[in-house]
């Protein structure tokens, strides 16, 4: 069976929509803009946007599709929409942190999130967090979830020491 990408995140932004895909695709491989469609001068006592400036980008992170709107300051991003990045290693959940929070405000959020300089939540979790929490030993997820509780950035090192009942 043949399956389809029918379900395609849709971001709105004031004015910032080219300038965050393209921070966005800079920091993931196999990322790309698709489309840039602009704004005509139909709709313009709708939208109040001058035609010719950027109206939709859309784009490709990691292959996922994706369509940025500058839609002007109705509506601003919170925390109950995030995106979560798989890492593999700790090489990648530092250079994913450091990528995404640049620029951003600096009041990290806890437990691996944190929010970029256009306001959007990120989740920078390695993957050995899921079956570390998921073990059906509860002693061993019980301490994982005691020491991710206490981080910002998470530390795979610490986690797995958690895990493992090894003191820090």
């Amino acid at each position: 069976m043949n399956t389809i990408q029918t379900i395609t995140p849709f971001l709105w932004f004031d004015d910032e929509a080219e300038t965050a895909v393209r921070f966005y695709t800079a920091i993931f491989n196999n990322s790309k803009i698709l489309n840039v469609n602009y704004y005509g001068e139909a709709g313009y006592e709708h939208h109040g946007k001058v035609a010719g400036t950027v109206m939709t980008v859309a784009f490709e992170l990691e292959g996922q599709p994706f369509t940025a709107l500058n839609g002007g300051p109705i509506f601003k991003f919170n925390e109950s929409i995030s995106f979560q990045v798989n890492c593999e290693s700790q090489a990648n959940v530092d250079y994913y942190w450091e990528k995404l929070s640049e620029g951003g405000n600096d009041s990290a959020q806890q437990c691996g999130w944190l929010k970029d300089k256009f306001g959007l939540s990120w989740q920078i979790i390695p993957r050995t967090l899921a079956d570390m929490l998921n073990d059906s030993d509860a002693k061993k997820s019980q301490r994982v979830m005691q020491a991710m509780l206490s981080m910002k950035k998470l530390n795979i090192k610490t986690l797995t020491q958690a895990y493992k009942g090894l003191s820090q």
